[in-house]
């Protein structure tokens, strides 16, 4: 009976270190899912543009943004990944959109590969590391007296947020509605004078924006190194397949039984912790093959 009451504190411990997990894999999830729902395009570059958003928040923390802290740091490496998005959609997806889904995997493995050894060349193939941000140094006690770190609190808080305003921009939004009617009927909505490949392009950069701040929030708690990508790449398919494509709420919902049921099982048996979330998640297709809740694109 002790052993059991001992065993609760660290399971709540570990419950919120798996909900703060749970916000990293749900902003880089819920970016593929807007991208593959609207633009049906399976973006294999999205892990990539995550591991550089890591990457140029060690380059900017370590240059000339040093000394305005983690916020501006931050924003920097988002905005070149967005602009990063722009670009590959304005020069390459562009004269992509009608192709086969054949040629589009091919073509975004091809570039998943490409800045893979670019970010070699670049960062290098050492490990690198973040200072947690200042005003998230330190810790609480639980009431079971076990300490929390106070940056995965915030982790743990931003995920709602995060989740209403992106509710909110595909809802309530004009642009969002525009995107959701694209992703339905995208001759329609060209017919009615919308640019569709403008429409295209904010939806992909907005994408790609979620990936590299997934990135960028993941840099202060691990070792940013090459391969971090493919890792992500994995899981956040799978999160969008379990959730429903296009489904924000579905994606929040897969992240959180990945996430916890991750971080439960590391508990439990470390050395078999990393393969229970792929269970659980082979369960859940078992028994809903169309996902959690339904798709909306």
């Amino acid at each position: 009976m002790d052993s059991i009451f001992s065993f609760m504190p660290l399971l709540g411990s570990q419950i919120l270190i798996g909900l703060s997990r749970t916000t990293i894999l749900f902003i880089v999830s819920v970016g593929l899912s807007l991208v593959l729902g609207v633009l049906r395009i399976p973006n294999l570059t999205h892990g990539s543009l995550y591991m550089i958003g890591a990457f140029l928040t060690y380059t900017l923390h370590n240059t000339f943004l040093a000394d305005k802290g983690f916020l501006f740091v931050g924003l920097g490496a988002v905005l070149v990944v967005g602009l990063m998005g722009f670009l590959m959609d304005r020069g390459i997806f562009n004269s992509f959109y009608e192709r086969e889904h054949l040629m589009l995997i091919l073509l975004t493995f091809a570039l998943f590969m490409i800045f893979g050894d670019l970010t070699k060349l670049i960062f290098g193939v050492e490990y690198k590391s973040v200072p947690v941000p200042r005003p998230f140094r330190g810790f609480i006690l639980l009431s079971s007296g076990i300490p929390f770190p106070f940056y995965n609190l915030f982790l743990v808080l931003l995920t709602p947020l995060v989740a209403f305003c992106l509710w909110f921009f595909v809802e309530k939004t004009k642009a969002g509605k525009i995107a959701k009617a694209a992703a339905v009927d995208r001759d329609m909505v060209s017919a009615v004078g919308i640019n569709v490949g403008w429409v295209f392009c904010y939806v992909f950069v907005v994408g790609c924006i979620l990936g590299g701040l997934g990135g960028v929030l993941i840099s202060p708690v691990v070792s940013i190194t090459l391969g971090m990508d493919g890792a992500i790449l994995i899981d956040a398919f799978l999160i969008v397949i379990i959730g429903g494509l296009g489904n924000i709420w579905g994606t929040l919902i897969a992240s959180l039984v990945f996430g916890i049921s991750q971080s439960i099982a590391t508990l439990i048996s470390p050395q078999f912790g990393i393969v229970i979330p792929y269970v659980v998640a082979s369960i859940v297709l078992i028994l809903r093959p169309k996902g959690l809740l339904r798709s909306i694109w």
